[in-house]
């Protein structure tokens, strides 16, 4: 696990409002991949390091947990209080890819039906578990307290509004909204513009 004392943390920019681990620290939890300028805040939970992969530039705040099968790619953003469940299948977010607070990602459910027992303290042959991988595309970005369920695919430049509930997969550069989620529009592709220059920059 991560959790390190803020104490034990060097801050660059004392202006910055969270405390991230400095590279040695990273290099030292024994993360699968890791790429450069990765961002990861001192009071983060994380699990599993030796599965999870993360890209250039990405950042994980303050009080997320990850655990499990992760790939995270470049400049991706996991805000605060979000949860990452991998699980054995994994979840996948592509590049430019982002979860706002209080977000869940989850790769496996118990059986609600009642036909089985549930949770984590029952053996695994009481129960019928759905284990299916998520996969978040370039440039999706998931509003704050939703909810990815286990399968869900988010194709490229999804948008999530807050509160939503993703049972299915979406259509590419769409905007969807509710408990369950549904397509309400299009959304604009402007932005694949902007990731030229910035890639152009880019160190």
């Amino acid at each position: 696990m991560s959790c390190i004392k803020p104490h034990s943390v060097n801050r660059a920019n004392e202006t910055d409002f969270m405390g991230y681990l400095s590279e040695r620290q990273i290099a030292a939890l024994g993360f699968k991949s890791i790429g450069k300028g990765v961002k990861i805040s001192d009071r983060a939970a994380i699990y599993n390091h030796d599965q999870i992969e993360i890209g250039d530039y990405s950042r994980i705040d303050d009080f997320c947990v990850l655990s499990g099968k992760i790939i995270i790619g470049r400049n991706v953003h996991i805000a605060i209080f979000c949860n990452i469940a991998g699980g054995s299948e994994g979840a996948k977010f592509d590049d430019f890819s982002g979860l706002s607070y209080g977000c869940h990602v989850i790769t496996q459910s118990d059986d609600y039906t009642g036909r089985t027992m549930t949770n984590p303290t029952v053996p695994g042959k009481y129960k019928k578990e759905c284990k299916k991988p998520v996969y978040i595309g370039r440039h999706c970005i998931v509003g704050t307290n939703s909810l990815i369920l286990p399968g869900v695919t988010l194709q490229e430049g999804t948008s999530v509004g807050a509160m939503s509930m993703v049972t299915k997969t979406t259509d590419p550069w769409s905007v969807y909204f509710g408990i369950p989620a549904k397509r309400l529009k299009a959304r604009k592709q402007d932005l694949l513009v902007l990731e030229k220059q910035y890639l152009e920059e880019a160190p």
